[in-house]
């Protein structure tokens, strides 16, 4: 599965060698917020196995290269939660029941903000799988609506270092998918949600094997995401490749 070819525009001022990236060695762009410079794929084979990724600089390309990147049907809606109350305020109330030993009304609350939080434990999850779903089938379209487009996210794909920068993020997608065929295989294991006020994480085990090969790629994940308008959004996603 290899890439071949010229006339790819990227950002990208030095390479960086990493040990793992989806499950082999291989030499991943570092892309900076800096101008751009033009440059020629000379070879690559399959990021989520073995093999190096080389890039040489050259003179402006004569066309742009696209990236093969399946855009589903955006037939199903994102979930919006429709909160009616805060969580620090059913504590809060909860605090008063308790000091003016009101033990009925407290065991209420207490229900209250038992239930509040195991919807956002599922609303975090929905999100996650979301972030999956994309993943799996290359969609470039949904991946661009689940991050979060405030603040300075950041992507830590496996073995490289960490790009900020919500654009910038989008293009280190774009380069991961290019050219392969979706969906990619995806698993999870342990996967385990939190929520602390309107920021929410999950850690969880993915095992990633693209079409062809024989051997999945293992990576220890962290997604966080941020509650912006009752919608959860990623803000940061940090795979760490594990041996298997």
């Amino acid at each position: 599965m290899a890439l071949h070819g010229t006339g790819f525009l990227c950002k990208v001022s030095s390479t960086v060698d990493v040990t793992s990236l989806f499950g082999g060695s291989t030499r991943l762009l570092h892309l900076p917020k800096s101008k751009p410079i033009y440059c020629n794929m000379v070879s690559a084979s399959n990021t989520f196995g073995l093999g190096h990724l080389k890039l040489q600089n050259n003179e402006p390309c004569s066309r742009l290269r696209p990236c093969r990147v399946k855009r589903e049907d955006n037939n199903q809606t994102a979930d919006v939660e429709s909160i009616s109350v805060d969580e620090n305020t059913l504590k809060q109330d909860l605090e008063i029941a308790i000091q003016e030993e009101n033990y009925v009304e407290a065991a209420k609350i207490r229900d209250k903000l038992k239930d509040l939080q195991e919807d956002n434990k599922a609303s975090v999850l929905s999100a996650n799988s979301r972030f999956y779903q994309s993943f799996r089938n290359g969609d470039l379209a949904a991946m661009q609506s689940l991050w979060s487009k405030t603040g300075n996210p950041c992507c830590v794909h496996p073995g490289a270092k960490g790009i900020t920068g919500y654009d910038y993020i989008m293009e280190s997608w774009e380069f991961v998918w290019m050219n392969y065929e979706f969906p990619l295989q995806i698993e999870l294991k342990d996967v385990e949600a939190h929520v602390r006020g309107e920021i929410g994480y999950v850690t969880c085990m993915e095992f990633v094997k693209t079409k062809g090969s024989s051997s999945w790629g293992a990576q220890f994940v962290s997604n966080v995401f941020e509650r912006i308008d009752g919608q959860w959004f990623i803000c940061i996603h940090h795979a760490s490749p594990v041996d298997i």
